[in-house]
């Protein structure tokens, strides 16, 4: 039955104290992009377009006796079916597990009517597909410090003296505020958010605690990048996941093209000027998805990229890792195929049949990606086995020969 929103909040002012941001705050929200969950439950919302994290109460669900591979043909299609508008209407912001209940959700934006609109869809174990009526769960609203200004753009950048495109053009109308919020993750009580803040030095981590209560640290981030050979402090942190690291728990974070550092979480303090270590390079590119998983091997780290391959990094290889500064490497930038690069490299990249969009554990064993086929173009979510994360409808190997099993018995 559908509450009110003052109604539900009553609820939730009962259930987490009087300490609640909400107040008599209606749901507006405008944006549904990063999706994470808490350990029993709790969605947060990133909406860059409000500057603002919202928390909704979905706790309290049941597991299954089993967490079951979920695998949908089209899900695209089917998600946009779900809101009564065309595929090529429909973006897709992110996706996480909900920890208990192993259902799916996935948070788009969808246009139609002459406006955009967000929301955020639930897949079942079951494979079906039903719509998340935000407005009818308890939730917070934690507004961000320090939110970026609505008129700063992207520079458009062409090919050298070619004449830039009408899409390298289109850059030049993305405001930097859509970098505000770019991964969340709940660590014992807490919120991590990575994204921009309003200042030069715009990379910014915030610390928010959950329940939310209106308060929030927030610390600038600095790092070496050693294929640029140079300092930054705008690029924001694209993906990360938190671990313990030489004794004390730290922040693994990837950046754009594609540094790995470790920020110690004691250092992350509101106001604080953090200089990152950056103990890895492994090559250009823009990190998508950093999720943790246990193999036989230990705990790692399963990193998903737009122009790579995954990147598997074991976490206990991080322990006493070198970190690098400006002088330690030689000088001036670095591509992919010099010599050097990759730098610090501890992990390996992987098979993976596809681009994966999106990917989170599901269960112990799984992972669930939302991938890109790329003979058909199709976009499908799969799950596979974090042992081996591939499908194999694409591939015709040794293995693949009518007379192979024959021929291997004799």
């Amino acid at each position: 039955m559908l509450r009110t929103v003052k109604a539900a909040l009553a609820v939730f002012s009962l259930c987490l104290g009087a300490a609640v941001s909400a107040d008599d705050t209606p749901l507006d929200l405008k944006f549904a992009g990063a999706l994470t969950f808490s350990d029993d439950g709790t969605l947060f919302v990133g909406d860059n377009y409000s500057g603002a994290i919202y928390a909704f109460d979905l706790t309290g669900a049941t597991a299954p006796a089993q967490v079951m591979p979920v695998n949908i043909a089209d899900i695209d299609i089917k998600l946009a079916d779900v809101l009564g508008v065309g595929p090529r209407a429909l973006a897709i912001n992110d996706m996480a597990v909900h920890p208990v209940s192993a259902e799916i959700y996935v948070s788009v934006t969808r246009i139609g009517n002459f406006e955009s609109a967000p929301a955020v869809l639930r897949v079942t174990q079951s494979g079906d597909i039903d719509l998340v009526d935000l407005g009818a769960l308890t939730f917070q609203k934690q507004p961000l410090d320090h939110y970026p200004d609505q008129e700063t753009t992207f520079r458009p950048r062409g090919l050298g003296k070619s004449p830039p495109e009408v899409r390298d053009l289109a850059k030049g109308n993305i405001r930097l505020s859509s970098l505000a919020i770019m991964d969340m993750v709940y660590h014992d009580g807490e919120l991590f958010v990575s994204g921009v803040a309003f200042d030069n030095f715009l990379s910014t981590l915030r610390r928010v605690p959950v329940p939310f209560t209106g308060s929030q640290a927030a610390a600038n981030v600095e790092m070496y990048h050693i294929s640029h050979d140079q300092f930054e402090t705008r690029a924001p942190i694209r993906a990360m996941s938190i671990h313990e690291i030489d004794g004390s728990p730290h922040l693994v974070a990837a950046y754009t093209c594609s540094p790995i550092v470790l920020i110690a979480l004691d250092e992350i303090v509101d106001g604080a000027k953090i200089a990152a270590r950056t103990i890895m390079d492994y090559g250009n590119g823009q990190p998508i998805d950093m999720v943790s998983y246990t193999s036989q091997a230990g705990e790692m780290l399963f990193l998903t990229n737009n122009s790579r391959s995954p990147h598997v990094i074991p976490v206990e290889s991080l322990n006493g890792a070198t970190a690098y500064t400006q002088g330690d490497l030689p000088r001036g930038g670095k591509s992919d195929l010099m010599p050097i690069m990759p730098v610090g490299d501890t992990g390996k990249a992987v098979m993976f049949d596809g681009m994966s969009l999106h990917i989170d554990t599901l269960g112990e064993h799984l992972f669930v990606s939302l991938t890109r086929d790329l003979y058909t173009g199709s976009l499908n979510m799969d799950s596979n086995f974090n042992s081996f994360p591939n499908r194999l409808h694409n591939l015709v190997a040794e293995f693949d020969f009518p007379q192979y099993y024959t021929d291997k018995a004799q």
